[in-house]
């Protein structure tokens, strides 16, 4: 009998989306085919510290992790796994980082590989890309704060140290309110707030540099927000594409994961039509940062138009068996099992 593979579940991260990986991860534990792969279950804790973690253990959203044992010699550990599933959202998980560290040690893992995990992380590069691309997106402006100090990027890369008061004006004259205010990054809507005037706007990119160095601000698009999702290395396929019914104004955090009334319809209740070109610019936006895997591309469908504008693209997704990606592709007949299956088979080629 040959033997069963052995699969690294990597979950939890020091970013703000500890809980959120956590619950995606016993998912997916409870999913892979334990015929074929063995689990390890390996929880990093918000402080960075690496555990050997116990399948079994049911966590409640925000619990602890009882069952851990402290990995000593991370290294010699991940060396031992044949495939590693960074089930991580968001920072040091999310963008690039654990992903070098698995290919510096040669080891095959699920998922975007160096290069596409820090672009779709940092949403002012991913959206230079797109705009290389050529795929439609809302205006935006790109700053960089640096000890309280406003530094406003243009689109030739150019700097200019600024006051608030200039920072403001110049935002106004390229952009209408009402505007998203977001740090670069950051994952799972956190940090992001919406302005609906001057005062609201300094207020707003104060907050989010509170996250990252990088602050971005867009114009807000009035429509549907929709969700695609992407699956392949060479050959990539997308999913339906759905819609989300946030309870808050926005798909907020708290409106993600703690708001009942937030739900999503798949299919969207858009136009055959608009839902085909989403699908085509989903795969367009996954290649243009070079993705492998998977991903979750977002967009906007505007409310008069149908105009479709990119929002961004999340290059590990959330995993619990309710998120957005495994029920798109569900509805196309994809079963979650089915899905691990072939990510884990992606990340061996």
């Amino acid at each position: 009998m040959e033997e069963k593979k052995k699969v690294g579940v990597i979950f939890g991260g020091m970013s703000t989306e500890n809980e959120v990986s956590v619950q995606s991860a016993k998912s997916v534990m409870k999913n892979i085919d334990t015929n074929t792969y063995k689990i390890e279950p390996i929880y990093i804790d918000k402080k960075g510290i690496w555990y050997e973690s116990k399948q079994e253990d049911e966590v409640e959203f925000g619990g602890e992790i009882k069952s851990k044992t402290k990995i000593d010699n991370i290294v010699e550990y991940l060396k031992k796994l044949d495939i590693v599933f960074p089930v991580l959202h968001g920072l040091y998980g999310e963008d690039g980082t654990i992903q070098g560290l698995l290919k510096l040690l040669n080891i095959k893992y699920v998922g975007c590989g160096v290069l596409a995990s820090s672009v779709g992380m940092d949403k002012a590069y991913t959206k230079i890309i797109f705009d290389r691309a050529n795929i439609n997106q809302a205006k935006y402006v790109y700053l960089k704060v640096v000890n309280e100090k406003y530094v406003y990027v243009d689109k030739n890369f150019d700097e200019k140290t600024m006051e608030m008061k200039e920072v403001v004006k110049t935002i106004t004259t390229q952009l209408k309110f009402p505007m998203f205010v977001k740090p670069s990054n950051s994952g799972s809507s956190v940090g992001i707030k919406k302005a609906e005037n001057e005062e609201q706007l300094a207020e707003n990119i104060r907050y989010a540099a509170k996250f990252d160095t990088k602050v971005l601000i867009e114009e807000g698009i009035e429509g549907k927000e929709v969700e695609c999702a992407v699956l392949g290395n060479e050959e990539v396929i997308a999913s339906n594409v759905g819609e989300i019914k946030a309870a808050d104004e926005f798909y907020s955090f708290d409106a993600k994961y703690k708001n009942s009334k937030s739900r999503t319809v798949i299919p969207a209740d858009i136009p055959e039509k608009i839902a085909e070109e989403i699908r085509k610019q989903a795969i367009k936006a996954f290649k243009a940062i070079d993705g492998r895997g998977l991903s979750r591309v977002d967009f906007f469908v505007e409310k008069d138009t149908n105009k479709i504008y990119i929002n961004e693209i999340n290059t590990m997704p959330g995993f619990t068996n309710i998120s957005m990606y495994p029920k798109l592709f569900e509805s196309v007949g994809i079963k979650y099992d089915e899905l691990l299956d072939t990510l884990l088979k992606l990340a061996e080629e």
